[in-house]
Parts: C-alpha cells; sequence; structure tokens
C-alpha cells in the first residue's frame, strides 16, 4: 500500500525511534486491496534483527477488548448476560454497592462501574514488599471500596474493573483466565503469537520495550500489582495477528465469532469526550459514515494502537518498543487531516543534588480538582505520591537541573516553583498522558 508508505515516511521526522539503537515501530494495514506491514528499526540494543509483523509487543489496553470480544461471545452462547450482576459469578468477593444497585457486567465493559482506574496504594515499582501485592489484595481493596457515583451513571476508565470482568468470566466457566481466553479466543481465530504466557519461542520474538527516558524497561509480567491483573491488561501480540482479529471484525475472514464480534458495536455509553461512546471494549468516535473503531494501549515499556473505519473496511495497527503513544499515527493513517504530535520521550541526564537541597523540596502540595503530590525524600532521592485516583505507584524523581525532576517508569516530570525570597511554595506536575502541566500549592513542609 503506497499511500501507508508515503504517510510513514512523512512521520518518521517526528519521531525519536530514528535516534535510538533498539527503538522501532511497526505500522499494518488491511483493507480491500489486502494487508501491509512496514516497519522501522530493531528489536533490542545490539539485535540487529529489524521488527516485523511477527515480532512480539506488549498491547497494554487493547487487550480490554479482546476481554469485551470474550464477553460478547459469551452472551451469544447464553452463558452470561450483559445484565448479570458481577457477585452473581464471584460470591466469595464483596463487590461495592450503591443505593441499592449491583455492578453488572455491561458497567464493567464501559467503565461505568464506578469503580477506580486502579487500586489506590499500589507499592512502589522498586518496594521489595511490592513482591506480596497479589489476588488478595486486589479483592482486600475492592471489599473496602466505597463508589463515589451512582453505578451506571459516569464514565470512568478502570483497570480493575475489567480484571473483575475476567475474573467473573472465568469463574463462570469453571477455569482460570488464561485457559479461558486460550482456547475460546486465540485458539478459533488462530492467532499463534498471541498469548498472555509466552512460551520460549513467543519470548524469542518479542521486542524489548523502553520507558520514558528511552532506556530498556521490565516486562508487565515482573511488575508487581501489575502482574496480578495481566490476563486483562497486557498481552503480548503482533501486527500479524491484531490485523487477523481487525479482518474478522470488518468481513474479510469468515470466522464462527464474527457474530460475537459484531455484537460488541451494538450496546454503548456516552463518554465524556464529545462524539465518543463506550461500546463493548471499542471506542467509538464520530458520527454515521465517519465512524472510527478505536482502542489504545500502554505499558513501562511499549506504545499501542488498533483501530478501523467501519464504512471504508480499513483496519490499522500501529506497535511501539518505546513507551509513550502512538494513536495519533494510527487516526492519521485513517483520517489524513489529523495532525501528528510530537513525542514527548527523550533521553534525559541526571544529575546529583545534595540532601539539603532535596529537604526543601519536602511536602504535601494540593492541586485544585486534582487531590494531593506528596514529595519525600527517601535517602538521596525524592519520590512522589500521586492523587490516589491517579491510580499509579510511588515514583522516584530524578533530578536534571536545581528545579526540575523527571520519572523514569512514565513520562511524568516535575518543576518545583519558589516565590521571591526563594522558598519553595508549589509545584506543576506534567502528567503522563500529555495534559496540561497542572499546578499545586505547597500546603505543609516535611523534612
Amino acid at each position: 500500500m503506497q499511500e501507508l508508505r508515503q504517510r510513514k515516511a512523512r512521520a518518521r521526522p517526528f519521531s525519536p525511534l530514528t535516534q535510538e539503537d533498539g527503538i522501532g515501530i511497526v505500522i499494518g494495514v488491511v483493507g480491500p486491496q489486502g494487508r501491509s506491514v512496514i516497519s522501522y528499526g530493531h528489536r533490542s540494543q545490539g539485535d540487529p534483527r529489524p521488527l516485523d509483523g511477527d515480532t512480539g509487543f506488549e498491547i497494554g489496553s487493547v487487550t480490554k477488548v479482546f476481554t469485551a470480544f470474550l464477553l460478547a461471545d459469551m452472551v451469544r452462547k447464553g452463558e452470561v448476560a450483559l445484565a448479570d450482576p458481577v457477585a452473581k459469578y464471584l460470591p466469595a468477593v464483596k463487590i461495592p454497592e450503591r443505593n441499592g444497585r449491583s455492578i453488572t457486567l455491561l458497567d464493567l465493559a464501559t467503565h461505568t462501574s464506578g469503580l477506580p482506574f486502579m487500586p489506590d496504594e499500589l507499592p512502589a515499582f522498586d518496594d521489595p514488599a511490592a513482591t506480596k501485592y497479589g489476588t488478595a489484595q486486589l479483592y482486600q481493596f475492592l471489599a473496602h471500596y466505597h463508589l463515589p457515583r451512582d453505578i451506571g451513571a459516569e464514565w470512568d476508565y478502570s483497570n480493575i474493573g475489567y480484571w473483575i470482568l475476567g475474573q467473573a468470566l472465568a469463574s463462570r466457566t469453571g477455569t482460570d483466565y488464561e485457559s479461558l481466553f486460550r482456547t475460546r479466543v486465540i485458539a478459533p481465530l488462530k492467532l499463534k503469537s498471541t498469548a498472555i504466557i509466552l512460551s520460549p519461542k513467543l519470548k524469542a520474538k518479542l521486542a524489548v520495550g523502553h520507558n520514558a527516558v528511552l532506556q530498556p524497561s521490565p516486562s508487565m509480567s515482573t511488575v508487581p500489582g501489575y502482574a496480578s491483573m495481566l490476563d486483562v491488561l497486557s498481552l503480548v501480540s503482533t501486527a500479524n495477528d491484531l490485523l487477523t482479529f481487525l479482518s474478522v471484525a470488518m468481513g474479510y475472514e469468515s470466522s464462527p465469532l464474527a457474530p460475537a464480534m459484531a455484537s460488541m458495536l451494538n450496546t454503548r455509553r456516552p463518554m465524556p469526550q464529545p462524539g465518543s461512546e463506550q461500546a463493548l471494549g471499542w471506542v467509538v468516535i464520530g458520527e454515521s459514515d465517519n465512524q472510527l473503531i478505536i482502542h489504545d494501549g500502554g505499558t513501562l515499556g511499549f506504545a499501542s494502537s488498533v483501530a478501523w473505519d467501519p464504512k471504508r473496511r480499513v483496519g490499522v495497527v500501529v506497535l511501539s518498543n518505546q513507551l509513550g503513544g502512538v494513536s495519533d499515527i494510527a487516526r492519521h493513517l485513517l483520517r489524513p487531516d489529523v495532525p501528528l504530535e510530537r513525542p514527548t520521550a527523550t533521553k534525559r541526564t541526571e544529575i546529583a543534588l545534595n540532601s539539603a537541597v532535596l529537604d526543601t523540596y519536602g511536602g504535601r502540595y494540593e492541586a485544585q480538582g486534582e487531590g494531593i503530590f506528596i514529595i519525600v525524600r527517601e535517602g538521596d532521592f525524592l519520590t512522589i505520591q500521586l492523587p490516589a485516583d491517579w491510580g499509579l505507584p510511588k515514583m522516584r524523581l530524578h533530578p536534571e537541573s536545581l528545579r526540575d525532576f523527571f520519572a523514569a517508569e512514565l513520562p511524568l516530570r516535575v518543576t518545583f516553583q519558589t516565590d521571591g525570597d526563594g522558598r519553595v511554595n508549589g509545584l506543576l506536575v506534567h502528567p503522563p498522558r500529555g495534559q496540561k502541566a497542572i499546578p499545586a500549592n505547597r500546603i505543609s513542609s516535611d523534612k
């Protein structure tokens, strides 16, 4: 597909992928003319093997589309109903309720359950205690969580909600989620390189992920807390397998599962963004003949986007082994008027600051509408604890100047602010998803 190659060539100057060994991108398109896959870069630093359509990538939250697809198939088979309370299939788990209403499978699949993005008080990435955080702790969190709004009333993206959905589906069939997914999704769709648990052969094809400062990142399967939800948070897949999935969705390949895939778009709930609706798994943007069906994903070292145009029957897969976002590329390929964004990931150089300087930053900082940011000196470095509903663990901050700090695990930056006398009185938090900087005022100091 010459058009794809031309657009990808225009996109390349905007990307740091051209500058770093071991970082790259794979783009696949499927449509009336067939399939095309192009790539740029290598699997890891020092590995000359090029990325290709069979290279494995962590696909992050694109995994939720597969979980929702499994739900849709079980609904068609009469095994579950969208209106079923999730507690029906997890009787031993205390599921939050509100105003006499129970969370249903539909609420979970459309992010309208009222559950948060992630559990609060997740242990830090490098905290030894994090290895003890698992399923029991997730269930304990649910047992004590109070829903902040009525169930079904408002869209709010929830990783833990999809994890509970997967647990309920597995419980209904009397098996574990990995086995259920392998037999009911992977095998019938013939996805040869998609898996939750990787075989040695798939491990050998996996690219190495890179973090926010372009250094090799840990696999999600090794990150405590997140690893407990790996089943529904981060499959490993390839461009070719994802193109097969899209081919079934758009009718280019026949499958007995095609009706279930089509039914995913029949049930929708509104999202805060104008013109966007949440279907089962998929997000629908636009109206009538201008609709796009999309889902993006990201882990600590990978980015992914899957999008398709149901009218033109053209689909796009974009996979990168670098933390960040590639959704603009996917949308640009389907809608050329969507501009490409400049990447936020960059190499950063950490400098040394003495403990006396670090002590001047410790304290609690309040941001209106967001909550409290807590800065603590731990030994010879600072950590930041983000507001609970951000669903992120405590992270180490690395100084790159006297006032500017960065996190390595995510593209999050912090700039400390001072008053006329040079005393620290606030900070700016640059969130990991590229939103505008958030100002926070210092409300207490803590050395």
